[in-house]
C-alpha cells in the first residue's frame, strides 16, 4: 500500500513543478484518454452489432437495383460512417491542443522566471528555477500528451475508415 502513497506524493510534486498550466494539461489529457478509450470500447463491441445490423437489413431487402435502393445504401453507409467517427474530430482536437498548453506554460515560467529577475536580480537562483521548473514541465508534459495521442487517433482514424469502406464492398447491389 506505501507504493500507492509513493506514487501519489511523486503525482502531487509533479503537478506542483508544472503550476497551475500543468493541471489543465493533465485535465486535457484525461479527457482525451476518456474519449480513446471509449472508441476502442465501442469498435470491440458495439459497431460490429451496428454493423451486422445494417447488413440484414440491406439483405432483407427484396429489391437493390433501383436509385431509390441505391440512396437507401448510401444512407446506412453515410450513418454507419458517422456512428464509426463519432468522438474522432475531439480526439484531434485534444491532441492538438496538449502543445499548445504546454506553450502557455512556457510561456507562464518564463513570466515567473522574469518577475524574479525584475524583483530580486539575477543573484537569486533558487527562485529562478522554480520559474525555468514551470516553463519546461509544461512544455514536456503536452509534447508527451500530444505524441501518445497522435498514435492512437491515427489507429482509429484508420480503422474507422477501413470498416466503413468494408461495409460498402459488403452491401451489394444484386438482386
Amino acid at each position: 500500500m506505501f507504493w500507492l502513497t509513493d506514487a501519489f506524493e511523486a503525482i502531487r510534486d509533479f503537478m506542483g513543478l508544472g503550476g497551475p498550466v500543468l493541471k489543465a494539461i493533465a485535465f486535457t489529457i484525461f479527457v482525451m484518454w476518456v474519449l480513446i478509450v471509449e472508441r476502442i470500447l465501442y469498435f470491440r463491441s458495439t459497431m460490429k452489432d451496428l454493423s451486422r445490423e445494417i447488413h440484414d437489413d440491406w439483405e432483407a431487402r427484396s429489391e437493390r437495383r433501383s436509385w431509390h435502393a441505391h440512396q437507401i445504401r448510401e444512407l446506412m453507409i453515410s450513418r454507419y460512417g458517422l456512428a464509426v467517427n463519432r468522438g474522432i474530430a475531439m480526439i484531434q482536437t485534444l491532441v492538438a491542443l496538449c502543445p499548445l498548453l504546454g506553450l502557455l506554460g512556457t510561456v507562464t515560467g518564463m513570466i515567473t522566471v522574469f518577475q524574479v529577475l525584475a524583483v530580486s536580480g539575477s543573484g537569486n537562483v533558487r527562485a529562478m528555477a522554480g520559474g525555468v521548473s514551470q516553463a519546461t514541465v509544461p512544455t514536456m508534459a503536452g509534447m508527451v500528451g500530444a505524441l501518445s495521442g497522435v498514435l492512437f487517433v491515427t489507429l482509429l482514424t484508420r480503422r474507422a475508415a477501413r470498416e466503413v469502406e468494408f461495409l460498402e464492398d459488403t452491401l451489394t447491389m444484386d438482386h
